[in-house]
């Protein structure tokens, strides 16, 4: 049985590094700085960067005031990095558009970015009073691997981000590794531990997740517990309660051969998704 994996191009294993750090409270210029630090030394040793959510500012309604655009700091900031670390650089920021304030995440590499807008607003916080929801789900190509970037809230909602089987358009799946980026609180903890674990088996797929550590402003604890997660739903790395950098070596070839093993996408459900 061939599902057309041998097409997907050069085998590059992607070393992927999780930054789990205690963003500072409504402060981008501290955040640029201190994430910056935590980036130094990664040049040469990773293809991936992930840091937490809302990450120049924490998770906060109140940031909106603050919003820059796809013009500002931030943003140069981050491609920046990419081409100093000659990675692709992702997180997500509060950003002013022509259709409000979004919760957008950027996927930034050397030679240009990709944007997507947070879907799920989080409504237990206020998040979807404030901010403008998105609609589109991205799909990125990088260095031979297919990438969908997520954001928080997202996790709990396995339909946007089910991985499918198309064998019109290509036979092959939309992608092989899942990002969730994060600010998810310490009382949810096992939500966030089961949520990834689950989005990783029924995708047949790596998930990246990164969530941050310490206390915000409005009081709530976060547990960090950063993770990369395997097809089998195994953690390849599992971070603690602390600052940490953690890179961890995925390879497509151990993806594409579970798969040929284990085709479940062939008795998936199709679906449009509105």
């Amino acid at each position: 049985m061939s599902t057309g994996y041998a097409a997907t191009g050069i085998r590059h294993p992607l070393r992927v590094s999780l930054v789990q750090g205690d963003t500072r409270w409504h402060d981008p210029d501290a955040n640029r700085a201190y994430y910056g630090e935590l980036l130094d030394g990664l040049h040469g040793t990773t293809d991936l960067v992930i840091l937490p959510e809302t990450f120049t500012s924490g998770f906060s309604n109140e940031a909106i005031d603050r919003a820059e655009t796809m013009s500002g700091p931030t943003v140069a900031w981050m491609r920046e990095r990419a081409r100093d670390l000659d990675a692709a650089v992702v997180g997500s920021v509060q950003l002013r558009t022509d259709g409000g304030v979004n919760n957008r995440l950027l996927f930034v590499t050397p030679d240009g970015i990709e944007t997507y807008d947070k879907r799920h607003l989080f409504r237990y916080a206020g998040e979807h009073e404030r901010y403008a929801a998105g609609r589109e789900r991205l799909v990125v190509s990088w260095r031979g691997w297919r990438i969908c970037p997520l954001v928080c809230y997202d996790l709990r909602f396995p339909v946007f981000s089910r991985n499918r089987y198309d064998v019109e358009r290509r036979g092959s799946l939309d992608y092989d590794l899942l990002i969730y980026v994060a600010n998810w609180p310490a009382v949810r903890s096992h939500a966030w531990r089961t949520l990834l674990r689950s989005r990783a088996m029924e995708n047949l797929c790596y998930v990246a997740a990164v969530n941050r550590v310490g206390t915000d402003g409005n009081d709530l604890a976060y547990a960090g517990e950063s993770a990369v997660i395997d097809y089998l739903g195994n953690a390849l790395s599992e971070c603690a309660d602390m600052e940490v950098v953690s890179t961890t070596t995925l390879f497509l070839e151990d993806l594409e051969a579970y798969r040929e093993r284990f085709p479940a996408m062939l008795d998936a459900d199709r679906f449009e998704l509105l």
